[in-house]
């Protein structure tokens, strides 16, 4: 039986494509969400606000900075944000890629199982017509046996020899039967 082999990904394979090294984008965006960008925040505006309190720039020049700063930063910060969302989006879109080639391989393994089972539903039955002709030749081989008593010793000699011819084709049978038997369990173990 020719089947072919399903695709085997690896979970390394999959782990790496997801989680790949950051990149500068995705560092800045994670650092802007930090503790630390907070506090680096809250100090900047406080610095702006004690400068113009303290007279070393005007009210309306450290609000038209302040503001044009945080403008910026905001425009920056959405524009690293949406690329970090295209690339967690295409990352995804790449894992279900990966799903779908699992799910593949998953009925492509539940048909070979079911080519299997068929397989050794089919051993069973020669196994069991086997043993029936065993059954049946057992059954001639005592016929003879029975035959062999109530013939006169001059004949016995044929007999003999269809006994012995039987007795061979009996443990010939018994013999394939146990390497039927061998090659079903075997056949169970690969699968």
């Amino acid at each position: 039986m020719d089947r072919q082999q399903p695709t085997v990904l690896r979970f390394e394979d999959m782990k790496d494509s997801i989680q790949k090294e950051p990149t500068g984008v995705e560092r800045i965006v994670a650092s802007i969400g930090s503790v630390g960008s907070l506090v680096v925040h809250t100090l900047a505006f406080a610095l702006f606000f004690m400068l113009s309190l303290f007279g070393v720039i005007s009210w309306e020049t450290m609000l038209l900075v302040l503001t044009t700063l945080v403008s910026l930063e905001a425009i920056y910060l959405a524009i690293f944000i949406q690329i970090t969302v295209n690339r967690h989006t295409q990352s995804l879109k790449e894992v279900e890629e990966d799903i779908d080639e699992i799910q593949e391989d998953v009925e492509e393994l539940g048909e070979d199982m079911e080519d299997i089972q068929e397989d050794l539903e089919e051993i069973s039955e020669d196994i069991e017509e086997i043993s029936e002709d065993i059954d049946e030749i057992q059954e001639d081989v005592e016929e003879l046996n029975e035959e062999e008593g109530d013939a006169p010793t001059a004949k016995t000699e044929k007999p003999k020899k269809k006994e012995m011819t039987q007795a061979d084709a009996l443990e010939q049978l018994t013999k394939d039967v146990a390497r039927v038997l061998k090659d079903l369990e075997e056949l169970k173990k690969s699968k």
